[in-house]
């Protein structure tokens, strides 16, 4: 991160960049002081954020970044991060950058303080054209919570307090683009149309979870078939193979084999899907402690299909099949498959997410199968 001198807001705001571990550890703990008095906010675990916000994390091998906490009479009152990505840059221009990690008491002074730091920063990259939040790029937490306060977040999904759209767009901030999540009971039954398209191609496709003796093949084929599927998609960067290997020793540890369905057609790859357990169900207990007793209380509740809910965070259909009845009964037909499996773990319902407010295709599928549209989530933008 950039060497930056802190800077002195008012007489009792003051915004420090991190520089140090201690500093890293301050980051982290922000939330806890914003969320304090909200219920349905998870705490993430201490230890994978560091690692998240570490020079272990493949995104640093193509994006840098500088993050800073504001102070208010010493006390954490809010943080942010500037970043600046060359795989994004490579696809939509040289002047594009991010801010992420945004966390703010309701205050204005605070936001505005916050938001200058990130764009001054990124103003002396050379940059242009911020969008935000994302943490720390589109394929991973992104995005600030418009609609669904209601509700817990699901894992890896974002939480926000109700203020702040309203405090980015103080900021001269505008929408850019809104995210959807989905709500779907697991017992839904295929409407007869869908059945029927899967009936008519069940002579040409096949579809398997994936084989673990071969996990890090697998693991190249979903990147493979998701990099080409998402290809034209808004915001869409592909992941890396230093980026799906670390995704993939996460899935490896605490995903069943059957909640990775990989469907052929002809014998080749053509579409997947990815289910997670929803292990905010244990993290919401642990307040963000692996030890000593977090990570043995988490792999009890997996082990022993005690997590009742779930996320289908990753879906492909290869492009060649989109827009083609055939590339509908792919996408049936995986999110069908582990669906199954799933519910015989114990699972009842499913948060399908997140789904761009353009994409009809796939919002019409989970209209028919009954799913809830129950979130949404906005990315916002400014030019500097």
């Amino acid at each position: 991160m950039n060497n930056k001198t802190s800077s002195l807001v008012s007489n009792s705001l003051a915004v420090h960049p991190v520089m140090s571990y201690r500093d890293m550890s301050q980051f982290i703990n922000v939330p806890w002081h914003i969320y304090a008095n909200d219920p349905l906010w998870v705490p993430p675990l201490r230890l994978e954020r560091r690692f998240h916000f570490s020079k272990c994390n493949p995104y640093f091998k193509h994006g840098k970044w500088q993050a800073w906490v504001a102070y208010q009479d010493n006390q954490p009152v809010g943080r942010i991060s500037a970043q600046i990505d060359t795989l994004h840059q490579a696809r939509y221009g040289k002047d594009s950058g991010h801010f992420g990690s945004f966390e703010c008491i309701d205050n204005s002074s605070v936001c505005a303080a916050l938001m200058s730091h990130a764009e001054v920063w990124l103003a002396s990259h050379e940059i242009r054209q911020i969008s935000g939040p994302f943490n720390l790029s589109i394929n991973q937490e992104c995005g600030v919570l418009v609609d669904g306060f209601d509700t817990p977040p699901v894992i890896m999904m974002p939480h926000s307090p109700s203020w702040y759209s309203r405090l980015l767009e103080e900021q001269d901030y505008h929408p850019v683009k809104d995210l959807l999540a989905y709500w779907t009971k697991v017992d839904f039954e295929m409407p007869k149309f869908m059945q029927a398209l899967i009936n008519k191609f069940a002579s040409q496709i096949n579809i398997r979870p994936i084989r673990r003796n071969k996990f890090h093949e697998e693991m190249e084929i979903l990147r493979d078939i998701f990099n080409d599927a998402w290809s034209e998609n808004w915001g869409f960067l592909p992941f890396t193979e230093m980026e799906f290997k670390e995704l993939g020793n996460s899935l490896r540890l605490l995903v069943p084999d059957e909640y990775i369905q990989i469907a052929e057609v002809n014998g080749e790859p053509a579409a997947f899907m990815v289910a997670l357990p929803n292990l905010n169900e244990v993290l919401t207990e642990l307040n963000g402690n692996l030890f000593p007793f977090g990570f043995f209380k988490l792999i009890n509740r997996i082990k022993k299909n005690d997590i009742s809910t779930g996320r289908i965070p990753l879906m492909g259909v290869r492009k060649q099949f989109h827009n083609t009845t055939l590339g509908i009964a792919l996408a049936c037909l995986v999110i069908d498959a582990p669906r199954k499996a799933g519910f015989t773990r114990g699972l009842k319902e499913v948060e399908m997410s997140w789904i761009l407010e353009d994409n009809n295709a796939m919002r019409s599928i989970l209209n028919h199968i009954g799913s809830k549209q129950y979130k949404r989530y906005r990315i916002y933008g400014k030019s500097l």
